[in-house]
């Protein structure tokens, strides 16, 4: 059976394999789009797809779809492979997931039973740094996965999510409520450079997390007025791989006593209600989010 630990199964009957592969093929929770799977280096489709345990099955002969054969003086050997060669999402300037290529291989003793083996995919690593404008004494910091310490900087892979704290020191000053009003992931650190992705727009709302593949929200209740959480998705720019992403945030406050509107607010899209909804203040403040025009 496929599982988290094992997410391809190879069955090697007497004239065919039958591949499956789980959709959550990385083990993130996310999972792979269907068409992006291919079997052989002629790309075959899938023969069928199980929508409860989300398995994607190949049912291919042993000569088929450009599989290969070895014949050694004890066994045959037919070797294919599964393509993972994720579509663009739904912003195409930047990737999510990297491709992977799964070697499988179908050995059959020539006076024995046939086995199987199936080997997991590895990552392609993924790196980033962060680059905050100040103003005040702002500061924007990578968390660790329950926000107790600042997270060592050793790098990211597709598939993680950034946890990213913002606060700004409130010393001398009336009580004070911080929002992050945008944030742009560039190549340089010039945000307006080409390309360049808005994970944050329009005062504060979250438009990363507007789009299906992610998971990226701020992060209710906030601890304190002065500061706020939010997490993202890791992603990287199509075409490039440099895997350094620079990510400038412009951070303002407002006195904390003053209700949030919708030039200074924080929103997130819920995907289950299918709206935009604000960490605190009415509803209606996001609704430009979905416009763009606040």
């Amino acid at each position: 059976a496929v599982s988290g630990r094992r997410p391809v199964a190879v069955q090697c009957q007497e004239a065919q394999m039958v591949v499956t592969v789980h959709r959550d093929l990385f083990g993130t929770g996310r999972l792979i789009n269907v068409a992006d799977l291919t079997l052989g280096p002629a790309a075959c489709k899938h023969t069928s797809l199980n929508t409860v345990l989300n398995t994607v099955t190949f049912a291919a002969g042993l000569h088929e779809c450009g599989s290969i054969v070895q014949v050694t003086p004890d066994s045959l050997i037919y070797r294919t492979l599964i393509n993972y060669d994720p579509s663009p999402a739904s912003n195409p300037v930047i990737i999510r997931t990297n491709p992977a290529v799964i070697p499988i291989e179908c050995i059959y003793p020539r006076r024995e039973n046939v086995s199987s083996n199936a080997i997991k995919p590895t990552w392609a690593p993924f790196s980033s740094t962060l680059a905050a404008e100040e103003r005040l004494v702002f500061s924007l910091r990578l968390m660790n996965e329950d926000w107790t310490a600042e997270r060592p900087f050793t790098g990211f892979q597709l598939g993680d999510i950034l946890n990213i704290q913002a606060e700004v020191s409130t010393e001398n000053h009336v009580p004070l409520r911080l929002f992050v009003d945008s944030c742009v992931a560039a190549l340089s650190p010039d945000s307006d450079s080409s390309p360049h992705y808005s994970i944050i727009d329009f005062n504060g709302c979250l438009v990363d997390g507007r789009s299906d593949d992610t998971s990226s929200a701020f992060i209710t209740p906030r601890p304190r007025e002065d500061m706020i959480r939010f997490r993202i998705d890791v992603f990287r720019f199509a075409g490039d791989t440099r895997n350094l992403i620079y990510i400038t945030c412009h951070l303002k406050v407002t006195p904390a006593e003053q209700a949030p509107d919708p030039l200074n607010k924080a929103c997130s899209f819920n995907k289950a209600r299918n709206v935009w909804v604000p960490v605190e203040g009415s509803r209606d403040i996001c609704s430009c989010c979905e416009t763009g025009h606040c």
